[in-house]
Protein backbone atom coordinates (compact mmCIF):
# COMPACT_ATOMS: atom_id res chain seq x y z
CA UNK A 1 0.00 0.00 0.00
CA UNK A 2 1.54 3.74 -0.90
CA UNK A 3 0.64 5.13 2.61
CA UNK A 4 1.06 9.01 3.57
CA UNK A 5 2.04 9.88 7.01
CA UNK A 6 1.05 13.50 8.10
CA UNK A 7 3.10 14.56 10.73
CA UNK A 8 5.41 11.70 10.11
CA UNK A 9 8.39 13.05 12.27
CA UNK A 10 6.21 13.58 15.53
CA UNK A 11 6.58 10.90 18.50
CA UNK A 12 3.36 9.00 17.47
CA UNK A 13 3.96 9.40 13.23
CA UNK A 14 7.44 8.56 13.45
CA UNK A 15 7.27 5.03 14.96
CA UNK A 16 4.26 4.09 12.46
CA UNK A 17 6.40 5.36 9.62
CA UNK A 18 8.78 2.98 10.56
CA UNK A 19 6.24 0.39 10.99
CA UNK A 20 5.05 0.29 7.73
CA UNK A 21 8.40 0.45 5.97
CA UNK A 22 8.74 -3.24 8.24
CA UNK A 23 5.91 -4.51 6.72
CA UNK A 24 7.29 -3.26 3.36
CA UNK A 25 4.77 -0.18 2.53
CA UNK A 26 4.91 2.49 0.34
CA UNK A 27 5.77 5.63 2.75
CA UNK A 28 5.83 9.52 2.61
CA UNK A 29 5.68 11.53 5.28
CA UNK A 30 3.86 15.23 5.55
CA UNK A 31 5.54 17.50 8.10
CA UNK A 32 6.52 21.04 8.66
CA UNK A 33 9.53 20.14 10.83
CA UNK A 34 12.65 18.92 9.20
CA UNK A 35 13.83 15.25 10.13
CA UNK A 36 15.99 15.34 13.86
CA UNK A 37 17.39 11.30 13.05
CA UNK A 38 18.08 9.64 9.66
CA UNK A 39 15.08 8.69 7.84
CA UNK A 40 14.88 5.38 6.32
CA UNK A 41 15.93 5.24 2.46
CA UNK A 42 12.72 4.09 1.47
CA UNK A 43 10.73 7.09 3.35
CA UNK A 44 9.80 9.61 0.63
CA UNK A 45 9.87 13.29 2.94
CA UNK A 46 7.70 16.67 1.84
CA UNK A 47 8.24 19.42 4.09
CA UNK A 48 5.66 21.37 4.39
CA UNK A 49 2.91 22.88 6.51
CA UNK A 50 -0.67 21.23 7.13
CA UNK A 51 -2.04 24.13 5.96
CA UNK A 52 0.04 24.36 2.59
CA UNK A 53 -3.03 23.56 0.00
CA UNK A 54 -0.49 22.98 -2.81
CA UNK A 55 2.35 20.84 -1.43
CA UNK A 56 -0.34 18.92 1.11
CA UNK A 57 -2.50 17.93 -2.11
CA UNK A 58 1.20 16.81 -3.93
CA UNK A 59 1.66 14.66 -0.84
CA UNK A 60 -2.03 13.09 -0.99
CA UNK A 61 -2.13 12.46 -4.72
CA UNK A 62 -1.44 9.06 -5.78
CA UNK A 63 -2.13 7.33 -2.39
CA UNK A 64 -3.70 4.35 -1.07
CA UNK A 65 -4.73 5.37 2.66
CA UNK A 66 -3.94 8.59 5.18
CA UNK A 67 -2.78 8.38 7.96
CA UNK A 68 -3.60 11.89 9.88
CA UNK A 69 -1.47 12.34 12.57
CA UNK A 70 -0.57 15.95 12.14
CA UNK A 71 -1.53 19.16 13.73
CA UNK A 72 -1.60 20.65 17.09
CA UNK A 73 -1.18 17.90 20.01
CA UNK A 74 -0.61 19.14 23.33
CA UNK A 75 -3.47 20.02 25.56
CA UNK A 76 -1.53 22.59 27.46
CA UNK A 77 -0.86 24.63 24.35
CA UNK A 78 -4.35 24.32 23.01
CA UNK A 79 -5.56 26.03 26.29
CA UNK A 80 -3.88 29.28 25.35
CA UNK A 81 -4.05 28.92 21.53
CA UNK A 82 -7.86 27.64 20.64
CA UNK A 83 -7.84 29.54 17.24
CA UNK A 84 -4.41 27.98 16.07
CA UNK A 85 -5.58 24.41 17.48
CA UNK A 86 -9.05 25.00 15.55
CA UNK A 87 -6.73 25.75 11.93
CA UNK A 88 -4.60 22.56 12.17
CA UNK A 89 -6.46 20.19 13.74
CA UNK A 90 -10.61 20.32 12.29
CA UNK A 91 -9.79 23.02 9.47
CA UNK A 92 -6.74 21.34 8.55
CA UNK A 93 -8.64 18.22 8.76
CA UNK A 94 -11.34 19.06 6.73
CA UNK A 95 -8.97 20.37 3.89
CA UNK A 96 -7.78 16.80 3.84
CA UNK A 97 -10.96 15.36 3.54
CA UNK A 98 -11.47 17.09 0.41
CA UNK A 99 -8.26 15.85 -1.14
CA UNK A 100 -9.01 12.43 -0.27
CA UNK A 101 -12.34 12.37 -2.17
CA UNK A 102 -10.52 13.98 -4.95
CA UNK A 103 -7.86 11.55 -5.65
CA UNK A 104 -9.96 8.79 -4.21
CA UNK A 105 -8.27 7.62 -1.12
CA UNK A 106 -9.33 4.31 0.16
CA UNK A 107 -9.21 5.24 3.82
CA UNK A 108 -8.50 8.20 6.28
CA UNK A 109 -7.33 6.70 9.48
CA UNK A 110 -7.06 9.95 12.07
CA UNK A 111 -5.06 10.01 15.28
CA UNK A 112 -7.87 11.21 17.66
CA UNK A 113 -7.25 11.23 21.34
CA UNK A 114 -9.48 9.19 24.68
CA UNK A 115 -10.34 12.98 25.62
CA UNK A 116 -13.07 13.00 23.39
CA UNK A 117 -15.50 11.73 25.63
CA UNK A 118 -14.18 13.58 28.84
CA UNK A 119 -14.92 17.21 30.45
CA UNK A 120 -11.38 17.91 30.42
CA UNK A 121 -9.09 18.08 27.42
CA UNK A 122 -9.80 21.72 26.73
CA UNK A 123 -9.43 23.30 22.70
CA UNK A 124 -7.69 19.88 22.35
CA UNK A 125 -10.65 17.61 22.91
CA UNK A 126 -12.80 19.67 21.41
CA UNK A 127 -11.00 20.06 17.85
CA UNK A 128 -10.55 16.38 17.35
CA UNK A 129 -14.29 15.70 18.59
CA UNK A 130 -15.29 17.95 15.76
CA UNK A 131 -12.94 16.55 13.35
CA UNK A 132 -14.45 13.24 14.08
CA UNK A 133 -17.67 14.21 13.90
CA UNK A 134 -17.29 15.27 10.18
CA UNK A 135 -15.03 12.60 9.61
CA UNK A 136 -18.06 10.24 10.04
CA UNK A 137 -20.14 12.80 7.64
CA UNK A 138 -17.85 12.52 4.92
CA UNK A 139 -18.46 8.77 5.34
CA UNK A 140 -22.10 9.58 5.41
CA UNK A 141 -22.17 11.84 2.26
CA UNK A 142 -19.41 10.76 -0.12
CA UNK A 143 -18.68 7.20 1.36
CA UNK A 144 -15.16 7.89 2.30
CA UNK A 145 -14.05 5.10 4.84
CA UNK A 146 -12.31 5.77 7.64
CA UNK A 147 -10.93 4.28 11.40
CA UNK A 148 -10.38 6.76 14.15
CA UNK A 149 -7.43 6.05 16.54
CA UNK A 150 -8.00 7.50 19.90
CA UNK A 151 -4.87 7.19 21.86
CA UNK A 152 -4.08 7.25 26.22
CA UNK A 153 -1.30 7.93 27.77
CA UNK A 154 2.22 7.16 25.47
CA UNK A 155 5.00 6.87 26.10
CA UNK A 156 8.73 6.00 24.95
CA UNK A 157 12.11 8.13 23.15
CA UNK A 158 11.37 11.00 20.86
CA UNK A 159 8.34 12.26 22.62
CA UNK A 160 7.18 15.62 23.31
CA UNK A 161 8.33 18.07 25.74
CA UNK A 162 5.01 18.41 26.80
CA UNK A 163 4.72 14.60 27.11
CA UNK A 164 4.03 14.18 30.88
CA UNK A 165 6.74 10.76 31.55
CA UNK A 166 9.12 13.05 29.38
CA UNK A 167 8.63 15.53 31.82
CA UNK A 168 9.40 13.96 34.75
CA UNK A 169 12.18 12.06 33.86
CA UNK A 170 13.56 15.42 32.54
CA UNK A 171 13.37 17.48 35.44
CA UNK A 172 14.39 14.01 37.74
CA UNK A 173 17.91 13.92 35.75
CA UNK A 174 18.51 17.69 35.81
CA UNK A 175 17.75 18.49 39.98
CA UNK A 176 18.58 14.57 40.48
CA UNK A 177 15.17 14.05 42.53
CA UNK A 178 11.48 13.23 40.89
CA UNK A 179 9.05 15.70 41.56
CA UNK A 180 5.48 15.35 40.45
CA UNK A 181 3.25 18.78 40.25
CA UNK A 182 0.06 16.69 39.55
CA UNK A 183 -2.80 15.00 41.40
CA UNK A 184 -1.66 11.91 43.66
CA UNK A 185 -4.59 10.62 42.76
CA UNK A 186 -3.89 10.02 38.59
CA UNK A 187 -4.34 6.56 37.07
CA UNK A 188 -3.04 5.64 33.78
CA UNK A 189 -3.52 2.89 30.97
CA UNK A 190 -0.04 3.86 29.67
CA UNK A 191 1.31 2.58 26.33
CA UNK A 192 4.86 2.86 24.84
CA UNK A 193 4.66 4.09 21.66
CA UNK A 194 6.37 1.06 19.55
CA UNK A 195 3.08 -0.93 20.78
CA UNK A 196 1.02 2.02 19.96
CA UNK A 197 2.34 2.29 16.64
CA UNK A 198 1.67 -1.36 15.99
CA UNK A 199 -1.95 -1.61 17.04
CA UNK A 200 -2.11 1.51 14.16
CA UNK A 201 -0.92 -0.68 11.59
CA UNK A 202 -3.05 -3.24 12.34
CA UNK A 203 -6.11 -1.06 12.12
CA UNK A 204 -5.27 -1.13 8.36
CA UNK A 205 -7.76 -4.31 7.89
CA UNK A 206 -10.74 -4.34 6.54
CA UNK A 207 -12.18 -5.14 9.55
CA UNK A 208 -11.66 -2.11 10.88
CA UNK A 209 -13.13 0.38 8.44
CA UNK A 210 -15.26 2.75 9.36
CA UNK A 211 -14.91 2.17 13.20
CA UNK A 212 -13.27 3.72 16.41
CA UNK A 213 -10.12 1.91 18.13
CA UNK A 214 -8.78 2.69 21.49
CA UNK A 215 -5.32 2.41 22.03
CA UNK A 216 -4.28 2.72 25.55
CA UNK A 217 -2.17 0.04 28.14
CA UNK A 218 -3.30 -3.07 29.37
CA UNK A 219 -3.65 -2.13 32.74
CA UNK A 220 -4.18 0.59 35.28
CA UNK A 221 -1.53 2.12 36.51
CA UNK A 222 -1.72 4.61 39.76
CA UNK A 223 0.74 7.51 38.96
CA UNK A 224 2.40 6.89 42.49
CA UNK A 225 3.51 3.11 41.03
CA UNK A 226 4.57 4.67 37.86
CA UNK A 227 6.55 6.82 39.68
CA UNK A 228 8.39 4.43 41.85
CA UNK A 229 9.38 2.22 38.60
CA UNK A 230 10.88 5.48 37.16
CA UNK A 231 12.92 5.99 40.62
CA UNK A 232 14.04 2.37 40.49
CA UNK A 233 15.27 2.92 36.82
CA UNK A 234 17.08 5.58 37.82
CA UNK A 235 18.54 4.53 41.12
CA UNK A 236 17.28 7.67 43.12
CA UNK A 237 16.92 7.02 46.61
CA UNK A 238 15.55 10.47 47.72
CA UNK A 239 11.80 10.52 48.25
CA UNK A 240 9.74 11.34 45.51
CA UNK A 241 8.06 15.12 45.73
CA UNK A 242 4.15 14.87 45.31
CA UNK A 243 2.75 19.00 44.34
CA UNK A 244 -0.53 18.20 43.38
CA UNK A 245 -1.14 21.27 42.22
CA UNK A 246 -4.33 21.28 40.05
CA UNK A 247 -4.09 19.87 36.38
CA UNK A 248 -6.72 21.75 34.23
CA UNK A 249 -7.64 20.35 31.18
CA UNK A 250 -6.32 16.86 32.25
CA UNK A 251 -8.50 14.16 34.09
CA UNK A 252 -7.86 12.30 37.12
CA UNK A 253 -8.79 8.20 36.59
CA UNK A 254 -10.86 8.16 33.88
CA UNK A 255 -11.04 10.40 30.60
CA UNK A 256 -14.40 8.95 30.23
CA UNK A 257 -16.91 11.10 31.87
CA UNK A 258 -19.13 13.38 28.94
CA UNK A 259 -22.03 14.46 30.61
CA UNK A 260 -24.49 15.31 27.82
CA UNK A 261 -25.99 18.86 28.60
CA UNK A 262 -29.80 19.37 27.80
CA UNK A 263 -31.14 22.37 26.75
CA UNK A 264 -33.87 24.30 28.37
CA UNK A 265 -36.99 25.16 26.47
CA UNK A 266 -38.55 28.98 26.90
CA UNK A 267 -41.99 29.42 25.39
CA UNK A 268 -43.26 32.51 25.35
CA UNK A 269 -46.73 33.36 26.52
CA UNK A 270 -47.62 35.40 23.05
CA UNK A 271 -46.06 33.75 20.18
CA UNK A 272 -46.73 34.51 16.27
CA UNK A 273 -48.95 31.78 14.90
CA UNK A 274 -47.44 29.89 11.94
CA UNK A 275 -50.02 31.80 9.70
CA UNK A 276 -49.28 35.25 10.47
CA UNK A 277 -45.32 34.58 9.71
CA UNK A 278 -46.20 33.06 6.91
CA UNK A 279 -48.62 35.94 5.82
CA UNK A 280 -45.42 38.49 6.52
CA UNK A 281 -43.07 36.64 4.24
CA UNK A 282 -45.32 36.41 1.13
CA UNK A 283 -46.76 40.56 1.89
CA UNK A 284 -42.84 41.40 1.92
CA UNK A 285 -42.52 39.35 -1.15
CA UNK A 286 -45.32 40.92 -3.51
CA UNK A 287 -44.90 44.46 -2.26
Amino acid sequence: MKCLVTGGLGFLGSYLAEELIKKNHRVTILDKASPKIKLNKKIKFIKADLLNKNKTELAIKNQDIIFHYGGLSGIDESMVNPLKTAEYNLIGTIRLLELCLKYKIKRFIFASTVYVNSEQGSFYKSSKRAAEDFIEEYKKKYNLEFTILRFGTVYGPRASKENNINKIINVALKKKNIIYKGNKKNIREYINVKDAAKIALKTMEKKYANKYVKITGNKKTSVIKALEIIKKELGFNSKIVYQNKKEIGHYINSPENLKIKKAKKINLRHSTPFNIGIREIIKNKIK
